[in-house]
């Protein structure tokens, strides 16, 4: 059974956190060993009542919660949420689907379906292009390349999801030094490892280097290579110049992946849409 005045308990506590907003320190009060010595309870036999709960939650992590949603919050690319995105957080939270399958959830199932069709449209990019809702920029860009290892072991006659990686040909992935590191982190959980990674040269700006590009493909035709672009360097707000890249690189059979997280949501007021000249053979990631 519901208890509602649980959750009636726990909208107050909600309403007081962004009711204080305007007010509160933007960065974390507590410190990591306040922070522990307030949550590191024992593990209780018999259980707590729920309030009790959620009170001694509130209580606890007072001192080490950011302002994320208040407009004195300039850490990262990080930024509060609409109120009516909030809101339905806090339905799907009661909704309580289970979004794996259609089966599981109908409703959720379209509604990812037509989020996938309105990014695309604000984007710009082909409506034939797939899609995949992810927790962020990690899944992103290893859901991606997962895609990209997938077509180019597929090239190569060798299904990498029925025999592995032992014995596979090598692909290597072409990126700057100016990589987001969640990229390098993907490279690795997909088994092609560090050591795949080769950095092309960028100009004074730090955008890849076009004339390295095309020496680095042409310096080993044969190997399967994913190249790697940015739009929107995460120092900088930098972007590579994609149409000369997506040119050299599918002229070497390249794959070619876009980095967006931070710079293609610029698509949706200013820039012209990212769209690949051969489609199949690009990957852009939204962190």
């Amino acid at each position: 059974m519901i208890e509602t005045s649980l959750l009636k308990r726990t909208k107050k506590h909600a309403l007081s956190y962004l009711e204080s907003l305007d007010d509160r320190p933007v960065c974390a009060t507590a410190t990591v060993a306040e922070l522990r010595a307030a949550l590191a309870r024992p593990l209780s036999e018999s259980g707590v009542e729920p309030e009790q709960v959620i009170d001694e939650l509130v209580h606890d992590v007072a001192g080490g919660l950011l302002a994320t949603p208040s407009g004195r919050f300039f850490g990262w690319v990080i930024g509060g949420t609409l109120p009516a995105a909030l809101a339905a957080d806090w339905l799907a939270s009661a909704w309580d689907q289970n979004a794996a399958i259609y089966a599981c959830s109908p409703a959720a199932a379209v509604v990812e379906e037509i989020c996938g069709e309105w990014l695309k449209e604000l984007l710009g990019i082909p409506r034939a292009a797939s899609f995949a809702l992810v927790t962020g920029c990690q899944m992103a860009h290893t859901t991606a390349l997962a895609a990209a290892r997938h077509q180019l072991f597929a090239n190569r006659n060798w299904d990498v999801e029925h025999r592995g990686l032992i014995g596979a040909p090598p692909i290597r992935v072409l990126t700057t030094e100016n990589r987001h590191e969640t990229l390098v982190r993907a490279v690795r959980l997909l088994g092609l490892g560090d050591a795949a990674i080769e950095h092309v040269g960028c100009s004074d700006d730090g955008r890849m280097r076009m004339t390295d590009l095309e020496r680095m493909l042409q310096h080993s035709p044969d190997t399967a290579t994913i190249v790697c672009l940015q739009a929107g360097d995460l120092h900088t707000g930098l972007y590579d110049p994609f149409t000369e890249a997506c040119r050299i690189a599918h002229g070497h059979n390249a794959w070619v992946h876009i980095d967006g997280a931070f710079g293609l949501w610029a698509a949706t007021t200013c820039l012209p849409a990212l769209n690949s000249p051969t489609p199949g053979r690009r990957t852009a990631t939204n962190g």
